[in-house]
């Protein structure tokens, strides 16, 4: 268990570190290729040791029971999740690659939430700790929150100071918190493309079916129908 808690710490911490007050220092001194590179190698190493401490965790009695109920509702979060998930890989503003001067209306998932990427990992983490309450998975599931989360509010900081003018509009539009934006009346539940309904149920199908020949469960949809 304690080396779960210290891969754990060590995986979103270098995130963290990496990502935002040792960014620019590293950048000056081996450029922006070579921050990425080592990035990507910290990200890689520290998630395998997180994966390995896991594996090798001895099982612990489960914290509180799990049945039909608890299922029900982490299916439905997860569906939701994924189509959070793959609604956020088109005009996302958010993507180091996105190019855009005016902000855009908010529609499907970005009516949501403006971080729906970070909020389907952490609905991910929230959905595995319901029904598999298990200390080690639990310190997992909750780093990986952790990490979406408070990683979209930095997020959040990191645009606007490189972009203020569109970033600061595009939070007048949206909101950090699921449903936040609509419920005060600054954008509209609707406009989800296929790519988001149709492309999240199909994830939330493989993945969810994926969960047999990888761990033996049933889960989803395949939870009843097994």
């Amino acid at each position: 268990m304690g080396n779960v808690i210290a891969a754990a710490i060590a995986f979103v911490g270098t995130h963290f570190l990496l990502s935002h007050p040792l960014r620019a220092p590293i950048v000056g001194r081996i450029g922006e290729r070579g921050f990425l590179g080592l990035y990507s190698l910290v990200a890689f190493a520290t998630l395998i040791w997180l994966a390995l401490a896991y594996r090798a965790a001895p099982p612990a009695p489960l914290l509180w029971p799990v049945g039909d109920a608890s299922w029900a509702v982490a299916s439905a979060v997860m569906l939701v999740a994924s189509v959070l998930l793959m609604g956020s890989l088109i005009r996302n503003p958010a993507l180091p690659e996105a190019k855009t001067d005016t902000v855009p209306e908010a529609r499907g998932v970005f009516a949501i939430t403006r971080h729906p990427m970070m909020w389907a990992f952490a609905l991910w983490g929230a959905a595995h700790i319901l029904i598999y309450p298990d200390p080690s998975n639990i310190v997992v599931a909750l780093a990986i929150i952790l990490l979406a989360l408070a990683g979209a509010a930095l997020q959040d900081r990191k645009k606007e100071a490189l972009q203020p003018d569109f970033w600061r509009g595009w939070e007048a539009r949206t909101s950090y918190w699921p449903f936040a934006a609509i419920a005060a009346g600054r954008a509209r539940l609707g406009g989800f493309g296929m790519h988001a309904l149709a492309g999240g149920l199909v994830v939330w199908l493989i993945a969810t079916w994926a969960h047999i020949p990888l761990s033996g469960w049933r889960a989803g949809i395949w939870y009843w129908l097994g």
